[in-house]
């Protein structure tokens, strides 16, 4: 189970992300080596097809799980993704989506991440993207 301070850390992360706040990303879940976002659709965030835009899938993917592999990293780290790779599964055709990251193995230094992007489209979710990601913890100041 995930501390008070620890959830409190991976909120004050995404509140901080400009880009979060952006396109309108909100912290639906955290826990032990679990974190995900939710994000809806706005044509703002739209490609040519009315879409969610793979840049915005892949942007909210790599924030989740980047708070996933906070959740085990030693209090007040922080971290930068290093790689990642996102499969595009299914166009972002929806009013939502979920991204939910997932720790693979947390390391001294780094951390390997997956994650799954879903897209809801009149009440039915569907696997849109898959990632996996390679974090590097930066030390509490």
């Amino acid at each position: 189970m995930i501390t008070p301070q620890k959830t409190a850390d991976i909120l004050n992360i995404v509140n901080a992300q400009g880009a979060m706040k952006l396109i309108g990303a909100r912290l639906s879940e955290v826990d032990e080596g679990v974190a995900e976002l939710e994000l809806d659709f706005r044509p703002e965030l739209s490609q040519q097809h009315g879409y969610f835009h793979a840049g915005i899938i892949s942007t909210l993917i790599d924030t989740a799980g980047g708070c996933a592999g906070v959740t085990m990293m030693p209090p007040g780290s922080n971290v930068l993704t290093v790689e990642f790779k996102l499969n595009l599964l299914a166009p972002g055709d929806g009013e939502k989506l979920r991204a939910r990251g997932e720790v693979i193995k947390s390391g001294r230094t780094l951390t390997i991440t997956q994650g799954k992007v879903f897209v809801t489209k009149n009440g039915v979710e569907t696997l849109c993207a898959l990632m996996q990601q390679t974090l590097i913890s930066i030390p509490a100041k």
